[in-house]
Order: C-alpha cells, then structure tokens, then sequence
C-alpha cells in the first residue's frame, strides 16, 4: 500500500470532507497505514488545516531552501566575489546575490573551505590548520 504523504493528505482530506473527527481519522489512519504513517499531532495539524485553507495535497515549496540556491553557479559567484575583495562582508555577498547570510557563511565554510585570518580569507592547508592550531595551544599554555 503507498504511504506516502501525499497519499495519507488525500486520505485525511476525504475523511474531514465526510465529516470525521481527527481522533477517529487517527485511528482509522493507524488501522490502514499500521506504523507507516504520520504522529497523531500532524493528522491532527492536517484536519485543522484542511479545515481552514488548504485544499492542495502536495507539499507547498518554503522559501530561501539553501539547496536550491546552493548550486555551483552560486558558489563560483561567491569564490570570485571574495577574490575580487578580500576583505568583502558576508552581508554585503548576500544583498549582491539576494541570498541570506546563513547560505553565504555556509558556502564560504563548507563549499568552499575558507576561514578568516586578520580579516581576509585564505584557503588554508591541513598542515596549515595544524601548525596554527599548534600555535594558538602553546600561547593559551603559556598564559
């Protein structure tokens, strides 16, 4: 049997348009589905809902989704923008692109490996990464 989400939506959908209760459209879910199918607070969420609004089964698209901005376009944007200017502000990379911070910091770090360094970003080797690490311990031990 489909378990899907839309699939149990459009069971949900019928079952309010025949007028069931949400705990009986949670029982009648459990019995048909077994195991496979939503908590008894998002059937309950989807009856309200279905109720008030929507009529549409499928799954509505959320605004700023970091995969769908996230693309090598984006990213390549992104490397030529930092190396342009070096000292670049991830606010001022989002208003130029029109994305969010977030997905900037999270290309920056993730993508594209960087990390700041008196406020310039360079890509640093491992053995970079360890040295500076080394150094930053000793320093701490010191003091």
């Amino acid at each position: 049997m489909d378990s899907s989400r839309s699939t149990q939506r459009a069971f949900v959908q019928f079952l309010r348009a025949e007028g069931e209760y949400a705990s009986l459209i949670y029982l009648r879910m459990k019995e048909v589905y077994g195991e496979q199918f939503q908590t008894r607070c998002t059937i309950f969420r989807w009856r309200q809902h279905y109720e008030a609004v929507r009529a549409n089964i499928k799954d509505l698209p959320r605004p700023g989704q970091a995969h769908v901005v996230t693309n090598s376009a984006t990213i390549s944007a992104v490397d030529e923008l930092i190396r342009q200017n070096r000292l670049i502000t991830t606010h001022e990379i989002a208003v130029q692109l029109l994305i969010s911070k977030g997905t900037v910091r999270h290309i920056i770090h993730k993508k594209l490996g960087y990390g700041k360094v008196c406020s310039q970003r360079v890509h640093l080797s491992e053995n970079q990464k360890t040295a500076r690490n080394g150094v930053c311990l000793t320093q701490q031990f010191l003091h």
